[in-house]
């Protein structure tokens, strides 16, 4: 059985794409979750609002594969530092199964194999999936943004670094800023090759003014169309070389595909007794089907596009 605790926006469907999928699905909110009997699951998707790393841990220590969608920089490197925990239950916990970080890991995987090298990921993302996911993007404006260069973190300021990326249609062009985003820690994470690594976020110049102040407007409790762009750079035919990829769709259908298709593959792998190596993990990982998990999420009717340049 694949448990799923979350019944907001994303969470719906992702349970729905895994049913569909024929798995036994229970849907569970983020205070019951802890009500849910350990020994009679195989999978537990994390697709509620707040701290992961809780119950994450009761559920590795139980025997369950675990996939979380967290994007909240903190919470991912608690996440990331129950690698141990992981390891001792011999469990897979799949760290940031959503859009951005999520999706952006795979396409770095899929683009990555175009080169003969490559050491430069650069992402972007607009939009948001739901009323949580939108203040999240609110915070991000406000912290301290990371980001790899050449073997040292970089800490810039949240909202800085203006640069104009164009998404697929309908997004089109936006201008997008550093943010505290988790993406480059879990690129880092799966691709520790890389020299550079950046994430920024679409925001308009009201975002920027207003996001050390609380949200001036409520949420639209539908969320957002979204979109994602995943640069990736590198060496081929002995030159430097560029690829691009992205996706426009609601944020939401994007995040919760992914979330489904991550979580589809551990309860498949595990029944073939194949079972992806214990740790923490994130998508893009060499240890992971990538390709297989990226194929399962365009079956689900996510677009994936590559940018061939201006004619």
């Amino acid at each position: 059985m694949i448990v799923v605790a979350g019944t907001g926006l994303v969470g719906t469907h992702a349970a729905d794409q895994l049913r569909r999928r024929g798995h036994e699905v229970r849907s569970v909110s983020h205070n019951t979750v802890n009500e849910v009997d350990p020994t009679a699951t195989d999978v537990v998707l994390l697709a509620h609002a707040g701290d992961h790393v809780r119950t994450a841990r009761r559920f590795l220590e139980a025997g369950c594969h675990v996939v979380s969608v967290s994007d909240d920089t903190k919470d991912v490197l608690a996440l990331l530092d129950l690698n141990g925990d992981a390891l001792a239950a011999g469990r897979t916990l799949l760290v940031g199964a959503a859009c951005s970080p999520g999706l952006s890991g795979l396409l770095i995987a899929y683009l990555g194999a175009k080169f003969d090298d490559f050491d430069e990921a650069h992402i972007a993302v607009h939009g948001t999936g739901g009323p949580e996911c939108a203040r999240q993007h609110h915070e991000v404006l406000s912290g301290t943004a990371l980001g790899w260069h050449e073997d040292d973190w970089l800490r810039r300021p949240a909202g800085s670094g203006r640069e104009l990326c164009w998404f697929p249609e309908p997004i089109g062009s936006r201008d997008c800023y550093r943010a505290d985003l988790a993406d480059p820690l879990l690129v880092k994470h799966a691709f520790p090759h890389l020299a550079r690594v950046s994430a920024r976020t679409s925001a308009t110049r009201r975002d920027r003014l207003t996001a050390r102040l609380p949200m001036l407007t409520p949420p639209r409790a539908g969320g957002d169309m979204g979109a994602l762009r995943v640069e990736v750079r590198g060496v081929r035919g002995g030159e430097r070389a560029v690829e691009v990829a992205g996706t426009a769709h609601p944020m939401a259908q994007i995040a919760g595909s992914v979330a489904a298709s991550a979580a589809h593959e551990l309860r498949r792998q595990a029944h073939f007794n194949t079972p992806i190596a214990p740790g923490v993990v994130a998508l893009g990982d060499p240890v992971l089907p990538n390709n297989e998990i990226l194929d399962d999420i365009m079956q689900t009717g996510i677009r994936i596009q590559a940018f061939y340049g201006v004619h």
